[in-house]
């Protein structure tokens, strides 16, 4: 018997996935894979220094914040208007917040695309930020790698100055945090207990106060008071963030269901979604779709396991990048159901366009996986009459996450600082009149 010389160009080829189109991504083969997190930038001294600082920075805001919305409660019995429009603001503090500590400890290259969908609301400025110009009512979903994810979707609105308009759907134990739960109610957000017999009237009556609040001041938004106030409510169709438990769950799922796992996703649950877009139905015309991708995870490997608190905030080892790439759908081109108690046809046909959706998703998350870019629209529109101009895709926007001023962090202090002001003024004046009046010199 002879054995056969092994080919060792058979098995490289066979070791080596082949190319996949890069889907307008200017590169095509596959991307380089380095060590995700690189080397650590601080030691043990350093890092202690910086878990120190991060904590009391945020520990100090977060209390201002919780502070002032107490002290603004009252205007709840005075003027709704402006109650809503000072509630706000102060979310709006808490984006600033966001963005200082992405700023400061996990600084990292934002690399922005999308399709055609969205071209002309994706700008770079002479600075170099990122300036998106979406609507000011919107749902906006996206894929879950990490905890943070969420971070990078509030500084977008801050980049399209809607930071203070954010509504997010979280678990209902986050609310009882001290501190942060207090701020979150006072924001409005959506506490959902994953029991859909109890979350139900709860997420109704919420998406309600969303679907007709009407609010004037100086909050109220761009389109006038007699418009629906801004939201961008926040959802991920996953429930979830990607690890090696949740991953289990999804493939159990997608046999239950008999449809295909993903690889680089989770499968998407409709519900949510579904009655979200119905109770907001005629109140918004678009949904905002984020697929985002993170620099340097390996194929198999998940992000919440490499990028770590302590490795992007402490150890100075973040993402070499967070990738974003955009689109958008109306409203009217998706299949939601229009009853209350919709048929199971109804439901199946929304789940079966979500579940396209995400289908596109993983198709460019393995396009990312292999070119290390998403696509980028770098088409133009032609010109729409006397004085348009020409619409061009943004192609790639590499910018970071920073502050537009840094004395924006100073309005985080505003209100306390002038109570505290007007206390001690006060104090000054009391002690002063005590002293004439103990002396007799009046």
């Amino acid at each position: 018997m002879s054995l056969r010389k092994p080919d060792p160009g058979a098995a490289s080829a066979q070791s080596i996935p082949e190319p996949i189109p890069d889907f307008g991504a200017g590169s095509a083969g596959l991307a380089a894979e380095p060590h995700p997190a690189g080397r650590v930038k601080h030691g043990s001294f350093v890092q202690l220094v910086r878990l120190l600082a991060a904590v009391s920075w945020t520990t100090l805001v977060c209390c201002v914040i919780n502070g002032s919305q107490i002290l603004g409660s009252p205007l709840y019995v005075i003027s709704k208007d402006y109650y809503y429009a000072y509630m706000s603001m102060t979310k709006q503090w808490f984006g600033f917040l966001i963005v200082t500590m992405t700023q400061w400890f996990s600084p990292t290259i934002i690399r922005i695309s999308g399709d055609a969908s969205v071209r002309g609301q994706l700008v770079k400025t002479k600075d170099g930020r990122l300036e998106t110009r979406f609507p000011e009512r919107l749902v906006m979903i996206a894929n879950h790698q990490l905890y943070s994810d969420w971070l990078y979707l509030w500084w977008i609105a801050y980049t399209s100055l809607m930071h203070g308009h954010v509504f997010i759907i979280l678990k209902e134990s986050l609310k009882y945090i001290p501190v942060v739960g207090p701020g979150m109610m006072f924001y409005g957000f959506i506490f959902l207990a994953r029991n859909w017999v109890k979350d139900r009237p709860r997420m109704q009556h919420r998406l309600q106060k969303l679907a007709k609040s009407r609010h004037g001041g100086p909050m109220s938004g761009r389109r006038g008071p007699d418009s629906l106030d801004p939201m961008w409510l926040m959802i991920y169709p996953e429930g979830t963030n990607l690890s090696g438990n949740t991953r289990k769950g999804s493939a159990i799922w997608a046999e239950k269901q008999g449809i295909k796992d993903f690889e680089h996703l989770l499968l998407p649950r409709s519900t949510g979604l579904e009655f979200c877009l119905h109770e907001l139905e005629g109140t918004l015309d678009w949904v905002y779709d984020c697929t985002v991708a993170y620099e340097g995870i390996p194929r198999g490997a998940y992000g919440q396991d490499i990028f770590t608190l302590r490795s992007t905030y402490f150890q100075g080892r973040p993402a070499k990048s967070v990738n974003m790439y955009w689109r958008r759908f109306h409203v009217s081109s998706i299949p939601v159901p229009t009853s209350s108690d919709p048929s199971s046809q109804e439901r199946e046909a929304f789940s079966n366009w979500l579940l396209a959706r995400w289908k596109e998703k993983e198709t460019l998350l393995e396009g990312y996986a292999r070119n290390g870019r998403f696509p980028a629209d770098e088409g133009h529109d032609s010109e729409g009459g006397p004085g348009s101009g020409m619409t061009k895709g943004a192609g790639f926007i590499e910018t970071e996450v920073k502050l537009r001023h840094w004395y924006e962090i100073l309005q985080i202090f505003s209100v306390v600082g002038a109570v505290a002001a007007v206390g001690v003024a006060f104090v000054k004046l009391w002690t002063l009149l005590s002293t004439i009046l103990a002396s007799g010199r009046y």
